[in-house]
């Protein structure tokens, strides 16, 4: 099994256990669980294929289904003695966007040819999943935050895409990318990273003009 595909269980796999994760908080059932943590895991790749006109991943791959509800079902079991599940939650939530981020970025290269689309289809499918958990859930958004978050995801597209540019040799690219996006990713949850803030102005009088 290669690096990339790797990566992709490995999103799939983290951000379903964030939509779990947000389950435990609203004391939903197993079932509750299940749905918000297949709809965080899979919802990014999906709205990425369609955009991409391609097969749907998980229709192809029925087991990525299968890995979400996994994931439910051990979150269900293991909430109850973890503390401090928000902060979890933003941890897995960053792994998960840093792979998919990468993962994106390999698809849209693979099926267009494109950098620009590739690093826009990294950032698609690392930042969907955790937007659907959040409105759903009825939690704040992790895009509402002002800490780095978006950011991230194009930088791993970035970097892979780069590297991939550069002729670096398969795993290399997709490991970097990673690493970037999740160390930018850890340093905004930790310290506060921000990119810098809009300021407005107050407008004229129109008296003046």
């Amino acid at each position: 099994m290669s690096a990339l595909v790797l990566l992709d269980y490995l999103g799939v796999a983290l951000f379903a256990a964030t939509g779990a994760l947000v389950a435990s908080r609203k004391q939903m059932d197993i079932v509750g669980f299940a749905f918000l943590a297949t709809l965080t895991g899979i919802g990014g790749g999906t709205v990425r294929d369609i955009m991409l006109d391609v097969p749907v991943f998980w229709i192809e791959a029925p087991i990525y289904l299968l890995v979400c509800v996994g994931a439910a079902g051990l979150v269900y079991i293991a909430a109850p003695m973890i503390e401090q599940r928000y902060r979890l939650l933003l941890w897995l939530d960053a792994a998960a966007l840093s792979a998919f981020g990468v993962f994106g970025a390999f698809k849209g290269l693979d099926v267009t040819g494109s950098a620009v689309v590739a690093i826009t289809m990294g950032m698609i499918t690392g930042t969907v999943g955790g937007i659907l958990r959040d409105v759903i859930a009825g939690e704040p958004s992790v895009l509402m935050r002002r800490e780095i978050y978006i950011t991230s995801a194009l930088v791993a597209g970035v970097v892979y895409v780069g590297m991939r540019e550069l002729g670096f040799a398969s795993p290399v690219p997709a490991l970097v990318g990673f690493s970037a996006a999740f160390g930018l990713r850890a340093g905004a949850i930790a310290f506060g990273w921000c990119l810098p803030q809009y300021k407005p102005r107050p407008g004229r009088d129109a008296r003046k003009l």
